[in-house]
């Protein structure tokens, strides 16, 4: 069976095709991103502009002619915060879902958390224990915990790579009093979330899961022992903070020529490492590892599991 996952973020619209079977590991067949940070259409009054609408129908369009192509059984279309915190978002998801010929799942953002951390955790297995999982999008960044599919506890916070580069580092390069003021925020926003989370079990594995946190990971951090050829790297929290100051020097065209860093993260590369620096520092994490698997590949996963396989035929 041929499922498809359209994921609508602040940064990308990102398609993911797997086939799919009971029991069986979903395997990608095909995955195409349009880059279009929509952080960067937002209005005075929150609203996305209508050259960002238009970008947005565009892109969401061209997804619907590959699922035509590919043979897909069904789509699952989703959206997270650009969307969902947009003024004028009621009419954008009318447009969007015009353009799908289909409905939108709009994700809040702990729902957001807990699919993730369920492709996380069934990446990592259930031998991983307790995981603390990291993932952050354009947006937001969702945080969640747990020793189980789900999570004992998830949070999501308006800390996204693309919301805070458009908010504090709107100048090529950033200064260093910009670096401080967002340093500021990021630990003043993150202090009550740290405390809740300080009261669960100390973690087994710390995990980060997104396209950003694997673009630090290929720049600052290494592959995981025994693990030859695999995606999983650990990210240590001392090698991120050391380059902070180096991308914050560098132009965001310069940027792309760096491990891991491609065109369309150069601009919030910084302060995505910035946020992940404080996320890290206020949970007591001195390193993590990263998951290929995150949002698209839980909804995908959430799905087949509501499914309901009929036995074959004897």
């Amino acid at each position: 069976m041929r499922l498809g996952v359209l994921d609508i973020g602040s940064n990308t619209v990102h398609l993911l095709i797997a086939d799919v079977r009971p029991g069986g590991r979903p395997l990608a067949t095909t995955s195409r991103r349009t880059v279009l940070r929509l952080m960067r259409y937002l209005g005075p009054d929150g609203e996305i502009t209508r050259e960002g609408v238009d970008a947005l129908v565009t892109a969401v369009t061209e997804a619907r002619t590959v699922v035509a192509s590919e043979n897909v059984v069904e789509l699952l279309a989703t959206a997270t915060s650009a969307v969902r915190e947009a003024t004028n978002g009621p009419e954008v998801i009318a447009l969007i879902e015009e353009a799908l010929g289909q409905p939108l799942q709009v994700l809040g953002g702990e729902t957001e958390a807990r699919y993730t951390f369920l492709a996380v955790r069934r990446w990592f297995g259930w031998a991983a224990g307790q995981i603390l999982l990291l993932d952050i999008g354009g947006g937001s960044l969702e945080i969640a915990a747990g020793p189980d599919e789900l999570p004992e506890l998830a949070a999501s916070v308006p800390l996204g790579a693309g919301r805070m580069t458009v908010e504090f580092l709107p100048h090529d390069p950033p200064g260093e009093d910009a670096i401080d003021v967002l340093r500021a925020h990021a630990q003043a926003t993150l202090a009550p979330i740290a405390e809740r989370f300080g009261r669960l079990e100390s973690p087994d594995h710390i995990v980060g899961s997104s396209k950003a946190i694997r673009s630090l990971a290929k720049l600052a951090g290494r592959p995981v022992p025994g693990w030859p050829g695999s995606e999983r790297m650990l990210l240590p929290r001392a090698s991120l903070a050391s380059w902070i100051p180096r991308l914050a020097k560098i132009p965001a065209p310069v940027r792309q020529e760096l491990p891991g860093i491609t065109a369309d993260r150069t601009f919030q590369i910084v302060a995505g490492a910035v946020v992940l620096d404080e996320a890290m520092r206020a949970l007591g994490v001195d390193e993590l590892e990263v998951s290929p698997w995150a949002l698209r590949e839980g909804v995908l996963l959430r799905y087949i599991e509501s499914l309901s396989w009929s036995a074959p035929a004897a």
